[in-house]
């Protein structure tokens, strides 16, 4: 008897890594922009945190994450970071307000470029979609692998903003240096008319704006106002991630043409591609 109960926990030893592998999906982290960032992972109510939620991330360098099924939650990019102590970490883009490399359950703080996804949903589908409903810092594209069924198109926001920005808008690192992030209209003037809320808080009464067009014109695939659903969020079964900071506009197209990518949407937008 105790034989057989050694072989029955030897057995679940050894099948349980094999059940967890397939019943989690992997996000591939590539950082192809030119300097360091330090991306951010927020998980939603009532799922389990990522670990881990902050971690530095070189030019040029990758890290992959394993992600639950199950698992809703969004990725970002912390930028122009600086880390004075274990405990005094902040960035001047996408900050969490931890203090720390780890977001520990904290938000971007905006203006951020995101991308959301909420993993076996519906039917089993995953959600995703690429989200400058709170600002922009940065180009980051999405990229599903394996996908089995839905449409498991690309999406993203492949162009620099910050440096065509609307004057609004524009945020700019103190003491100089450039712009580094681009406000959305909601946070710049905290009206109810650009932030969807109040008397235009459904889709029959918050309508795009003029500053939403400007993020919508040059990036078609990724959301631009709260209620831009039809256009901007994407889906696919039993997929992995590959999640790009600062993707290069001309190869990214060429790698999707090859993928006969099937979404009707250009992902970006040509002429805006460089201003």
């Amino acid at each position: 008897m105790d034989r057989l109960l050694l072989s029955a926990s030897v057995l679940t030893l050894l099948i349980l890594p094999f059940f967890s592998e397939v019943n989690s999906a992997s996000f591939k982290l590539v950082n192809k922009c030119r300097y360091e960032v330090w991306p951010g992972v927020l998980s939603g109510a009532n799922t389990a945190p990522l670990s881990p939620t902050g971690f530095a991330l070189k030019s040029g360098k990758s890290r992959t994450l394993s992600v639950p099924k199950a698992w809703s939650g969004r990725i970002w990019a912390r930028t122009l970071c600086t880390e004075y102590s274990p405990t005094n970490f902040s960035c001047v883009t996408g900050d969490c307000g931890s203090g720390k490399i780890e977001c520990a359950g904290s938000g971007a703080e905006p203006p951020a470029t995101f991308a959301g996804f909420t993993l076996n949903g519906a039917d089993g589908l995953d959600f995703y979609d690429v989200s400058l409903v709170d600002g922009y810092n940065l180009p980051m594209l999405v990229v599903p692998r394996g996908g089995t069924r839905g449409g498991c198109s690309a999406t993203g926001c492949l162009v620099d903003l910050n440096g065509k920005c609307p004057r609004a808008l524009r945020v700019a690192r103190e003491g100089g240096g450039g712009r580094v992030a681009c406000r959305s209209a909601c946070e710049a003037f905290g009206d109810p008319q650009f932030c969807c809320s109040e008397a235009y808080a459904t889709p029959d009464t918050c309508q795009p704006s003029v500053f939403s067009l400007f993020f919508k014109h040059a990036c078609p695939r990724a959301y631009s106002y709260a209620y831009d659903d039809k256009t901007s969020t994407y889906t696919c079964a039993s997929a992995d991630y590959i999640i790009i900071f600062c993707p290069l506009p001309y190869t990214s197209l060429k790698v999707l043409g090859i993928r006969k990518d099937g979404a009707v949407l250009p992902l970006v937008n040509k002429t805006m591609m460089y201003f």
